[in-house]
């Protein structure tokens, strides 16, 4: 058996996170994290709901010195919960909102106890082989699939990150983090490339402009902001002048290369995209700015099995399928052109919704947008693609005449409904759930797609 440390922070008087303004020690937290591992209840399988960052990180930590393993769940819907209980009907939660979803739950407590300043513990040393999490993604079915990840590829996924990222240089970094923990890339990349970077955590949940704006004000540099292009246009949008950073991180979508060097010199700071999945974890990069090329990681590289290209090597135990249309330039590089099942044929032309909703997005005044293409209606009727898109000050005319200029024809959405907001989760992303219940309100009444038709 391998261990590797849960930590690489060196002194015990090292900070790991920043709450509510004030510093927290290593010595502190790992007496937090004893001190809820003597709480854990029962049960192999922990649902950690926390959304206090540090409180997600000392339930994370206390269940994995336990050996119990976290879920973490792309979403918290009735039917997802009921899948994951079905999946582990041990499980028990803990959790900081108070969400009672009717199994065993553990509150977090509202005051841990003070380490005492003489106590020497030590960092917990874990089997490489250690199951840490489950997580799950829904996939083009609906229904949650877990994906097991040990501390072994953990720590091999983030160390190669951080490596990549340049945050391995001997500097301490502090992490302002936009992104929810129970997410994948929140999990390797504000909580646990953190832990292995000897770095520092700014606990708050952020998504507004102004509370992005204070977090990172609040913290010394250097600094990172781990985020995604919703919560980047949404601060780009603002007057206010943008705080300083060292890095820039943002994944979940695809950017734009204007959008990248716009943030870039609002931030004074290199963006760097990531580039992965729950599946693989962070498996690639790009400098947006500079090029459409993206970088895989080291030790990793290609191979064909079928007509599937496939990941191997580094972190990952086992040959990953991908799950995009790409196109590999040499071993190291490739070009991204979206999901498999994100591309639409129409009259035998093709294109992608992702490359649809960024020319819906780049109209000048769509302040946000999403193309959607609905299941066969079966009855022998043309199913065609629908837009929404956030443009107070636009008409539907305008954005259609604007969208004719750079989209083919057969591509133009029939519906387009100008719409107050769009229903993204907290990362940004909206689930083809919601989208077909925007779809049905719009075709269930009749006089006001009419209107728009």
């Amino acid at each position: 058996m391998n261990y590797l440390p849960m930590m690489t922070h060196q002194s015990l008087d090292d900070a790991v996170a920043i709450r509510q303004g004030r510093g927290v020690t290593l010595r502190q937290f790992l007496a937090d994290v004893n001190h809820i591992r003597q709480l854990l209840r029962p049960g192999q399988h922990l649902l950690n709901t926390c959304q206090d960052r540090y409180h997600f990180m000392v339930g994370l930590a206390a269940a994995m010195v336990a050996g119990k393993t976290s879920l973490l769940p792309s979403t918290y819907t009735t039917e997802s919960v009921k899948k994951i209980v079905d999946f582990a009907p041990d499980l028990f939660c803990i959790g900081d909102d108070g969400n009672d979803m009717g199994f065993p739950y553990l509150a977090f407590p509202i005051a841990l106890p003070d380490a005492p300043v003489d106590s020497s513990p030590t960092i917990p040393r874990l089997d490489e082989s250690l199951p840490v999490a489950y997580v799950f993604t829904s996939g083009s079915t609906g229904i949650p699939v877990p994906h097991l990840k040990t501390w072994g590829d953990l720590v091999h996924s983030v160390r190669a990150e951080a490596q990549r990222l340049g945050l391995l240089d001997g500097r301490t970094y502090t992490v302002v983090g936009t992104v929810p923990p129970q997410h994948m890339y929140g999990f390797e990349s504000t909580i646990l490339m953190v832990w292995q970077c000897a770095g520092i955590i700014a606990t708050e949940r952020y998504f507004y402009p102004a509370d992005i704006y204070a977090g990172i004000s609040s913290v010394a540099r250097p600094r990172v902001l781990i985020t995604t292009p919703v919560h980047l246009r949404s601060m780009l949008a603002t007057d206010m002048p943008l705080p300083s950073v060292d890095l820039l991180l943002s994944a979940t979508a695809p950017l734009t290369r204007d959008l990248a060097a716009n943030a870039e010199a609002r931030f004074c700071s290199e963006l760097l995209e990531i580039y992965g999945s729950t599946e693989t974890g962070v498996v690639a990069t790009r400098r947006t700015s500079q090029t459409k090329e993206w970088y895989l990681l080291p030790e990793l590289s290609w191979m064909m099995k079928g007509d599937r290209i496939r990941i191997q090597g580094g972190h990952l135990q086992q040959a990953m399928a991908v799950g995009d249309a790409i196109e590999i330039v040499d071993e190291q590089h490739f070009l991204l052109y979206g999901r498999t099942e994100d591309l639409v044929n129409i009259a035998g032309k093709r294109s992608s919704i992702s490359h649809l909703n960024h020319q819906l997005t780049s109209v000048s005044g769509v302040l946000d947008g999403v193309f959607f293409m609905p299941d066969e209606s079966g009855d022998g009727r043309v199913t065609r693609l629908v837009a929404f898109a956030v443009a107070p000050d636009l008409d539907v005319e305008i954005i259609i005449e604007r969208l004719k200029q750079c989209v083919d024809p057969a591509f133009i959405p029939r519906p387009l409904k100008i719409v107050d907001s769009l229903p993204r989760n907290t990362t940004g992303k909206i689930s083809r759930e919601a989208l077909k219940a925007m779809v049905g309100a719009l075709i269930g009444n009749e006089e006001r797609s009419s209107e728009i038709l």
